[in-house]
């Protein structure tokens, strides 16, 4: 008896025998109905929890109250399984694990911001040097993950980066807002304004980059800016 999904899982056994595909993390070969990572390694990534991200919250955003809400469902860790999925995308062109990130944050957004209600969605867009030197902006994957499933827009070029900014990754807060102020300029304000937007990245550290972006996309006429990403980091 012949079913309705079995030539498609005919058709991905068939393309996984030639172009076998492998765990972005641990490496080992996925099976038909694994996507990107495999299970095991994706249970092990840290999650983060509602006392955090509460926390962390009233720490990044709650007193220049640009940010209306964030979220992110995971801890970013050294050398971890989450880590190894972001550098694939970020340094190897593995552009399938941006979208497979873009739908798990996705789905943790549906089940655990069940108000959040946006009409655009903004990944935080490198500066044409480091797009160039790169070739590509890896929230923009992430972006169109999360897009697929919401089913809104995602817009790329609404926002330019006009300052290239060195490194933030041993800054502190005081320095990342100095390094990061006036570094967004919103190209298409008919875009933005009266709409609800989220803005995504890949992993959120201290909020700097995020609250600025929010608040020239307020000071353009945005409603609300929600913000997301895959993971937040210490």
């Amino acid at each position: 008896m012949m079913y309705l999904g079995e030539p498609k899982y005919f058709a991905n056994n068939l393309f996984d025998f030639i172009l076998p595909r492998f765990c972005c993390s641990c490496k080992t070969k996925l099976s038909v109905n694994q996507d990107t990572m495999c299970v095991d390694c994706l249970s092990k990534i840290q999650r983060s929890n509602s006392s955090r991200l509460k926390r962390e919250f009233e720490r990044k955003f709650f007193n220049n109250k640009i940010i209306s809400e964030f979220y992110s469902p995971f801890v970013f860790e050294k050398d971890k399984e989450l880590q190894h999925a972001i550098h694939a995308l970020k340094y190897d062109k593995k552009f399938p694990v941006g979208i497979f990130l873009g739908k798990v944050l996705a789905a943790e957004i549906k089940s655990s911001k069940t108000n959040w209600k946006f009409d655009l969605i903004i990944p935080i867009p490198l500066h044409q040097l480091k797009k160039a030197e790169r070739g590509y902006n890896q929230a923009y994957y992430i972006a169109k993950g999360v897009g697929k499933i919401f089913k809104v827009k995602v817009s790329d070029r609404s926002v330019k980066r006009i300052k290239y900014t060195e490194s933030q990754t041993t800054m502190n807060l005081n320095e990342r807002e100095e390094n990061i102020s006036g570094a967004f300029k919103v190209k298409w304000n008919t875009q933005v304004r009266g709409k609800n937007i989220l803005l995504l990245d890949d992993v959120i550290t201290t909020g700097a980059t995020i609250s600025e972006c929010g608040k020239i996309l307020l000071e353009a006429g945005a409603s609300k800016v929600y913000a997301a990403s895959i993971a937040i980091a210490d």
